[in-house]
């Protein structure tokens, strides 16, 4: 049996005329996660799950609400038992999700498997789920004129038809300049060599969104299925940096993370230490802690970006970093509030 359980949140209240929002663009899905310290069921040792809000959209909205940032989610909003308690869930962190979309179609689902260090594997439930039904249409009447940046990736970039809106809305808003595009490939094998997709298909989409991006945050995952050949990840920062975008994160677990800029110094920056319970969300609270600091600091356009110096960006992507590791502690994408990472920086 599972149990949807939603987390407790105490974001900030914010003022939205004041602070650049940021929207968050992408899929919502129910994680089913193995409970680790109970004894399994008695259907031949089948392991008990729980049921948790996840998806990489979701992750990152709710984080940046708990960090006290103004953020819409643009989601569409499947049917089913568990789809309520995924609205209530970032709701209850702040999020306004007044440009979603209610939608016939069902919630993904992932099962997540967990290994002895924490880290996670996903089998996923997702045909005709409501996630991947995006149109240009909806995402005009969604999209919030109050936003400064918008974070897409992760398999609703990548899989048709929406990708297709999705690419459409981030070169336009490239384009025009009105706000700073974030991407994380966040790929999954399942789906990304599966489910109408092909690796040909979503390296070519994903080609496409780095083109407009002003930040990528990817991992050494990502980049192992990406590009199988890469074995230097400091040359591979740099390289991605070199495609356009003015910032490239590249997560490896917890060794140090790299943070490129194109013709600047490759930075090295190490986690903060913790007892890993598990890495889902982790990269989702890195994401969100990245853009809300830069918007937070007043970084809305590209050319300032690009003129932020080392120092700032550097404490930057180490409030992220440190965000992102407390949510390594606790079971699911559970992200911290402020006042958190405030506590634990001390």
């Amino acid at each position: 049996m599972a149990v949807f359980t939603s987390m407790s949140s105490d974001a900030r209240m914010f003022d939205t005329s004041s602070v650049p929002a940021l929207t968050v663009l992408g899929e919502l899905v129910v994680d089913l996660i193995p409970e680790r310290h109970t004894d399994p069921g008695p259907e031949d040792g089948a392991p008990r799950f729980v049921a948790r809000p996840g998806g990489n959209a979701l992750n990152v909205a709710v984080a940046a609400g708990r960090l006290g940032h103004p953020v819409h989610l643009l989601a569409r909003f499947g049917q089913g038992p568990l789809a309520g308690h995924l609205r209530r869930h970032a709701e209850s962190a702040g999020v306004d999700l007044s440009g979603s979309i209610d939608s016939p179609d069902p919630v993904s689902l992932a099962v997540v498997g967990l290994s002895p260090d924490g880290s996670a594997d996903y089998g996923f439930h997702v045909i005709g789920a409501a996630d991947w039904q995006w149109t240009d249409a909806e995402l005009a009447a969604g999209w919030s004129s109050d936003s400064r940046a918008v974070h897409v990736g992760s398999i609703s970039s990548w899989t048709s038809p929406g990708c297709e809106p999705i690419a459409a809305l981030v070169e336009r808003l490239h384009r025009t300049g009105d706000a700073l595009v974030s991407v994380d490939p966040n790929i999954r094998p399942m789906l990304a060599e599966g489910f109408g997709n092909t690796p040909a298909d979503v390296r070519a989409r994903l080609d496409r969104l780095v083109a407009t991006a002003d930040v990528v945050k990817i991992s050494s995952e990502d980049l192992a299925w990406l590009e199988p050949d890469t074995t230097d990840l400091d040359d591979a920062a740099r390289r991605w940096a070199d495609r356009g975008p003015a910032l490239v994160l590249l997560t490896d677990g917890g060794a140090p993370l790299r943070v490129a800029r194109p013709g600047g110094r490759l930075q090295h920056h190490t986690p903060p230490a913790v007892t890993v319970v598990d890495t889902v969300g982790a990269g989702d609270t890195l994401a969100a802690g990245l853009l809300t600091g830069l918007l937070g600091a007043g970084i809305t356009v590209r050319a300032a970006l690009e003129a932020l110096d080392d120092g700032l960006l550097g404490r930057v992507v180490a409030d992220a970093a440190l965000a992102a590791a407390l949510a390594c502690t606790r079971v699911g994408a559970d992200p911290p509030t402020s006042a958190e990472v405030d506590a634990a920086r001390g």
